[in-house]
């Protein structure tokens, strides 16, 4: 079904991150409004300045992304944990909190989280603080959307083995660290970026209309 968000005004925060290029392109193709923006939402008021500055948010996508380097937790020091917090989670809820008020008045609205698989199943290697930030992002996601059904749906992606400028950059692909966690996933290979932006665009779209609270793997079956 072509022109899915046909007039819908869509909101991709981060979004020469992550999977945000492959998702504003798809949405645009899909007939929507895109509002790309990549301010620093770390900044206590630039979820509030951003919505503001839109005006009518139709779908907010929230794609939030921080880079980390593999490390042990007990290496890690408050200042990286702010850090990650600060740029994952933070920013979700400023989001979510400018743009409800809005979505409810009309009774209508989609939110879409995309998340991580670090959430969803834990590994080794050093990952810990990211897939808290993470883990924080989908149990935050679960409950509000439990407080704005049936009128706004709030649903979440939880992503991984996605090849993107952020988390899978061509120079680690060419590392044996990579070769290694690649043989971990069933599908033996990284999705592209326009795969994800699908599963986001079902979550964004009509047909994901009875949903409400859910998270959707995109992981190649590594979160079975």
């Amino acid at each position: 079904m072509a022109g899915r968000l046909e007039g819908k005004r869509v909101i991709v925060t981060d979004w020469q991150k992550y999977s945000g290029p492959a998702i504003v392109e798809l949405f645009r193709e899909e007939g929507a409004e895109v509002f790309p923006d990549a301010s620093d939402l770390s900044v206590p008021d630039a979820a509030d300045r951003l919505v503001k500055s839109v005006g009518r948010v139709d779908v907010l996508i929230a794609n939030l992304a921080v880079p980390f380097e593999f490390a042990p937790a007990v290496e890690r020091d408050d200042a990286e944990m702010m850090r990650t917090i600060e740029g994952i989670y933070y920013p979700l809820h400023r989001l979510v909190r400018a743009v409800l008020p809005q979505m409810l008045e009309r009774k209508s609205g989609k939110i879409v989280v995309t998340g991580s698989a670090s959430a969803l199943r834990g590994r080794a290697g050093g990952v810990a603080l990211y897939g808290a930030a993470r883990g924080a992002q989908l149990a935050y996601m679960r409950n509000v959307a439990l407080e704005v059904a049936p009128h706004v749906n709030i649903n979440a992606t939880a992503q991984t083995y996605v090849d993107n400028p952020t988390y899978f950059p061509p120079e680690y692909q060419q590392t044996e660290d990579f070769r290694g966690r690649l043989a971990e996933c069933p599908a033996g290979r990284l999705a592209s970026m326009r795969e994800c932006a699908q599963t986001v665009l079902f979550l964004a779209g009509p047909e994901s209309n009875f949903f409400y609270g859910q998270t959707i793997p995109f992981a190649g079956g590594w979160t079975v």
